[in-house]
């Protein structure tokens, strides 16, 4: 069974920079996919960026784009989402969510944390 365990949100300003952390086990497959996500209140799930185990990939949707990375220690069997350049737009409850594919899609995960709340604000 896929655990996944989010740590490292808070408040940061804007402009700013946080590291999220999302610790996985029970993963079965030869490979796979650990995504984040976040929600706003009032807005729809957002799929913000993708790490694949096979090869290294990463995705980022445009609005995190140049500003978040997603990067995997193996030895920690943690991936990271480092964030930077921080603005209010980015508050949300930030989830890390794992899957057999390399997507954006919520629909594409069945392992979910429980979630980490990021607040931007000054």
């Amino acid at each position: 069974q896929v655990r996944l365990v989010e740590s490292g949100g808070g408040l940061a300003q804007p402009g700013g920079s946080l590291r999220l952390s999302c610790k996985y086990s029970g993963f079965t497959l030869d490979y796979w996919s650990i995504a984040w996500f976040r929600q706003a209140p009032g807005k729809k799930r957002e799929g913000i960026s993708c790490f694949s185990s096979l090869d290294g990939s990463t995705e980022y949707a445009n609005s995190v784009k140049g500003r978040f990375t997603i990067s995997r220690d193996a030895a920690k069997n943690t991936v990271y989402l480092q964030m930077n350049r921080l603005k209010p737009e980015d508050t949300a409850v930030y989830h890390c969510a794992g899957g057999r594919y390399f997507s954006l899609s919520s629909e594409d995960f069945g392992a979910w944390g429980q979630g980490t709340q990021v607040i931007v604000s000054s």
